[in-house]
């Protein structure tokens, strides 16, 4: 089985000279390709040691869904592995463990459990511990019924996809301002293919999001669903786990002895849910004022 691992980058030079010579040491081989944005730090001269496949594009030019599907066109593997820049692989079995589940021809996307930075604080932490349990699961189309919209629930941080199932479902959707990961799967589990949640091939990745950080990434979570209101007509709204999410934050902050953060921590999920409404609703606000409330300012 041939495998692509595909890492787009943008003045990455900070990550990849820890995570290119981890990536060497994996258990087993694979195509490294890079797609650069144009960095104006050593990214291609540090990349240009580990892989001569390293394509340069108009930093303008890069789309979430569009350029990670240019390049898997152009990959030779049939298993297409994306991470992003900021993830660093957990052990030397990390890819290995991620792409064993594609022996089963019925597997088409493999995503793996990521686990916080040591220094990451506890609201960074806890959102990796609720998202990607120590159990792994699989779903197919009929598990949305139970799983709601979480059935089509993936993560292009580590992510790997058979590219025949890619190719079947028109790769993945440009000019979305995210969850283009989400939305594939969504249409591959339509398509009948299954989706795989692998807990024993893991990365550490993480973010501590200040309140306005977390606020422009929600309100840019409902621009998406604005955008693709089908996914949640077809799958469900994920308000229950909204609801769950807040519950269970509030139960590890007991338990790591940090109930002096409970107070920001509905300040935190209340912003959330403010910032996801505003998204959803970013038709009815002034563009001029949408990029200021979004983390993709580019994209407006």
């Amino acid at each position: 089985m041939q495998i692509s691992l595909i890492i787009p980058t943008y003045n990455a030079e900070q990550y990849l000279s820890v995570l290119l010579p981890t990536l060497k040491q994996q258990s087993i081989s694979f195509e490294l390709i890079l797609v650069d944005s144009s960095s104006l730090d050593k990214t291609e001269n540090i990349a240009k040691q580990y892989t001569d496949k390293i394509i340069v594009i108009p930093q303008k030019k890069f789309d979430h869904g569009g350029t990670r599907t240019e390049i898997a066109k152009q990959a030779n593997g049939e298993v297409i592995v994306f991470m992003t820049q900021d993830a660093l692989p957990f052990d030397n079995k990390s890819i290995e463990n991620l792409v064993k589940k594609f022996e089963d021809k019925n597997t088409s996307i493999c995503y793996g459990q990521q686990v916080a930075y040591e220094h990451s604080g506890p609201f960074g932490t806890f959102l990796r511990k609720f998202n990607y349990p120590d159990h792994s699961n699989e779903r197919v189309y009929e598990d949305k019924k139970s799983y709601g919209l979480r059935a089509a629930f993936v993560s292009n941080a580590f992510c790997a996809y058979r590219k025949s199932s890619l190719e079947e479902v028109g790769y993945f959707e440009n000019r979305l301002i995210l969850s283009e990961d989400m939305y594939a799967a969504a249409k591959i589990l339509r398509a009948g293919g299954k989706v795989c949640y692998v807990a024993d091939a893991k990365v550490y990745h993480s973010h501590d999001y200040t309140v306005v950080q977390e606020f422009k990434r929600y309100f840019d979570i409902g621009v998406f669903h604005s955008l693709k209101p089908e996914l949640q007509k077809e799958f469900g709204s994920a308000a229950g786990e909204g609801k769950r999410f807040v519950k269970e934050e509030l139960k590890y902050l007991i338990e790591i002895k940090s109930i002096h953060l409970i107070p920001l921590s509905f300040i935190r999920n209340g912003a959330k849910l403010l910032a996801y409404k505003l998204g959803k609703n970013h038709k009815s606000i002034p563009k001029k004022f949408c990029p200021h409330l979004s983390m993709h300012k580019s994209w407006w």
